[in-house]
């Protein structure tokens, strides 16, 4: 009862922003960066470890952020730093509003973007999975941005168009990848995959261009936010289609950004809005942040159709750890809608979104990561008393 696990970055060490720099410049080849990444691998598992963690992650160590990294994996996918994104969007004024409600420069962000016909040119997270699980006996969770994120993300129209007349045709061929990819961990024996879908709450808690989320290139969303939410339900549904009850537990994440520190800067309001979707979306779990009162009312989740809930309870952006009684408190509200196995306990996000621009030491991670672990082994005696 109440597994313990991360939603999947750790800081990168100095060593890793380093090499990742280098790497781009040309200044090493890509097995020199495999092998510093590889190290920071291990280091980081050691620390999900020793705190205690139930199922680990590799800390996507190899990316520079959680989206960015499939240009490396795919054809005809160009990653562009933000601010490159202005020669490509034809409503610049709206664009460039946006980027100065950010509480992050613009150079510092990345974002793939297509640029031709896409396909896999190698696996997305395959290779790393394999690694990681050489040196370890947990399960492993393995993150993949979601369907939604990246046909939104990857659509610019300015240089998209010609391959994709619509962001809708990219869809077609992001759905292909991602089954693709799918199919090969789940064969691998891959525990627990994850599905990012961070800018579903920018549908329900922005309004015009203001408080935007880091996805700032994605400028394709509908003004109805019914008909796009819809539209994500789909895409993440056609991913997930026969690959459910197989070995392997696929989950989506839906948080609020965690590009800043800045807790003023960061959307807020309860899950209520998209409950069409996550009541419908076709996964075994549910992985929503609740560490925060931006977050809202828990009980939102009775309407959730009853699936698992990874249970944000730690924040990844404050340096002041929580106690194992708050986090205990607040597993307890959750046990009045939920029975005992189906709830999984985790930060709210990451803990380094952005290599160069991490959420949080390592240190701190470590601390929040060991009294989750402590919160649950004090709930398994209690329940089993």
């Amino acid at each position: 009862m109440f597994p313990t696990t991360v939603i999947g970055s750790w800081p990168r060490s100095k060593e890793v922003q380093r090499a990742m720099r280098d790497k781009r410049a040309g200044r090493i080849t890509e097995e020199e960066f495999q092998l510093i990444a590889d190290k920071a691998v291990i280091e980081c598992l050691k620390w999900q470890e020793e705190a205690g963690i139930d199922i680990v992650s590799d800390g996507e160590q190899r990316r520079d952020n959680f989206i960015s990294f499939v240009a490396e994996h795919l054809n005809n996918v160009r990653m562009l730093m933000v601010s490159e994104l202005l020669d490509y969007v034809e409503d610049k004024a709206s664009f460039e509003e946006i980027l100065g409600t950010l509480d992050v420069p613009a150079f510092s962000m990345s974002n793939p973007a297509a640029e031709g016909k896409i396909s896999r040119k190698k696996p997305l997270a395959l290779n790393d999975y394999l690694f990681l699980k050489r040196h370890t006996n947990k399960a492993v969770k393995v993150a993949l941005p979601g369907p939604y994120l990246l046909t939104r993300a990857m659509w610019v129209e300015g240089l998209s168009k010609q391959a994709y007349p619509t962001k809708e045709d990219l869809a077609v061929d992001i759905i292909a990848v991602l089954r693709e990819e799918l199919e090969d961990l789940i064969s691998a024996g891959v525990e627990f995959i994850q599905f990012d879908e961070p800018v579903l709450t920018e549908l329900v808690f922005t309004q015009k261009n203001a408080n935007r989320t880091f996805m700032c290139g994605a400028l394709t969303a509908k003004a109805d936010a019914e008909e796009e939410i819809a539209f994500a339900l789909d895409l993440m549904n056609q991913v997930t289609e026969g690959m459910l009850g197989r070995d392997s537990r696929i989950g989506v994440h839906v948080c609020r950004g965690n590009w800043s520190t800045q807790e003023q800067v960061l959307l807020r309001g309860p899950y209520y809005p998209l409950i069409p979707y996550l009541s419908k979306v076709n996964v075994d779990q549910l992985i929503l942040e609740y560490a925060t009162p931006r977050a809202g009312e828990i009980d939102a989740v009775r309407e959730f159709g009853q699936k698992e809930l990874g249970f944000g309870v730690v924040n990844p952006r404050t340096e002041v750890v929580e106690s194992v009684e708050e986090i205990m408190s607040r597993i307890e509200e959750v046990r009045a809608f939920l029975p005992d196995e189906k709830i999984f306990l985790n930060p709210d996000c990451g803990f380094g979104t952005f290599a160069q621009r991490p959420m949080n030491s390592d240190r701190i991670a470590f601390e929040k990561l060991k009294v989750m672990s402590e919160a649950a082994n004090r709930l398994r005696e209690k329940v089993l008393i």
